[in-house]
């Protein structure tokens, strides 16, 4: 028996009334997906975990993570957009950070469900 066909003859209405009623706008779907597509890569994760402990310029997280400074900030610029990672100058220098508490959170409860015994 396949457990994906629902073989209920009860009436699903309230259900279906009550998660409608709590549904995203397509809007927030978006960009949520966008979201985790900049959280969906494997340099992108590294570098963000990087950042998660400590504030770093573009030349040390190439170092930490040995790549290139282009390719890092190429990186970057994606995690940028995505308003996962903020930047400060300070003279010459540009210095990269988690943007809030927000991503540190989700990449611990990330970790907190990887690391779970199941």
């Amino acid at each position: 028996m396949n457990g994906d066909i629902c073989n209920h003859t009860e009436n699903h209405n309230p259900d279906v009334d009550s998660v409608r009623l709590t549904m995203l706008s397509e809007k927030d779907f978006l960009f949520l997906a966008e979201l985790f597509k900049a959280l969906g890569d494997y340099t992108r994760v590294r570098i963000l975990y990087a950042l998660s402990e400590s504030e770093l310029c573009v030349c040390a997280l190439a170092e930490v993570l040995d790549m290139s400074q282009s390719a890092i900030s190429h990186q970057l610029r994606l995690l940028r957009a995505a308003r996962l990672v903020r930047y400060r100058k300070k003279g010459k220098n540009v210095y990269y950070a988690l943007d809030d508490d927000h991503v540190a959170n989700l990449l611990k409860q990330g970790l907190d469900h990887i690391r779970e015994e199941g």
